[in-house]
């Protein structure tokens, strides 16, 4: 049986040793934090090949988030998306600007560079063992498939392209489609809601144009919040 002093030094070793697991959570997390805060910058950087604004990245995050609610998915994963949307395009800091703010067609050359963006994305990102890096490779590399398998860079098809992918296309090409570009003027949302309809089951998954468009006064209406009073960036940069 222990005596008095061997029971407190048994609770002094358990304190010891909870305070150890704390320190080393909360360094995880900040670990965790620091690695977010600097993809997101990258990513910022990136975005502002095509947006001068910048609030591409932060209307992705929430948009993406907004739709898989919509969807019904669940609030975890709609909330780890509209972290992990924002770093999309992050493959694009690699794409010269030659090819990336071009007008018109790219020569077969000049599509073949853009179109390593999403593969760089994934390898930015990295095999990281954290589910948030994870789901934003995931991302990154399958925003440019099509549902009907003409997509790149791998051709995956239908629900073999990953549901996050899936939902970040439709909100990218509905963003893309609505803001000012180097090489043209942003679409009405009507129209670029028509363009959206005419490649469901083409390009994007009907299931998630279906819930966009069903929807769209209630995400645009989120869009033009955000574009009025831009959220701070670094409430996109969280440790959990």
């Amino acid at each position: 049986m222990f005596d008095a002093a061997a029971a407190a030094q048994m609770e002094r070793i358990v304190a010891d040793l909870g305070r150890m697991y704390h320190e080393r959570n909360e360094a995880l997390r900040e670990v965790t934090r620091a690695h977010h805060e600097a993809l997101l910058r990258l990513s910022l950087a990136a975005d502002f090949k095509d947006d001068e604004t910048g609030v591409h990245i932060l209307r992705m995050g929430y948009l993406a988030e907004t739709l898989a609610l919509f969807m019904g998915e669940p609030r975890e994963f709609a909330q780890q998306l509209r972290r992990a949307a924002p770093m999309h395009d992050i493959g694009k800091i690699g794409i010269p600007d030659a090819v990336l703010k071009k007008p018109g067609a790219y020569t077969p050359q000049e599509r073949a560079v853009m179109n390593e963006h999403p593969r760089m994305g994934a390898r930015i990102l990295g095999r990281s063992r954290i589910p948030l890096f994870q789901l934003a490779a995931e991302v990154a590399l399958g925003h440019h498939e099509r549902w009907d398998g003409r997509g790149y860079p791998s051709q995956l098809a239908g629900a073999a392209i990953p549901l996050s992918a899936r939902i970040v296309a439709v909100v990218d090409y509905f963003d893309a489609l609505t803001m000012d570009r180097c090489y043209r003027k942003a679409f009405p949302d009507e129209i670029a809601l028509c363009m959206l309809m005419d490649q469901r089951e083409a390009a994007f998954d009907p299931r998630v144009v279906d819930a966009f468009v069903a929807n769209a006064p209630s995400l645009i209406a989120l869009r033009d919040a955000i574009n009025r009073e831009p959220p701070d960036f670094e409430i996109l940069v969280e440790s959990d």
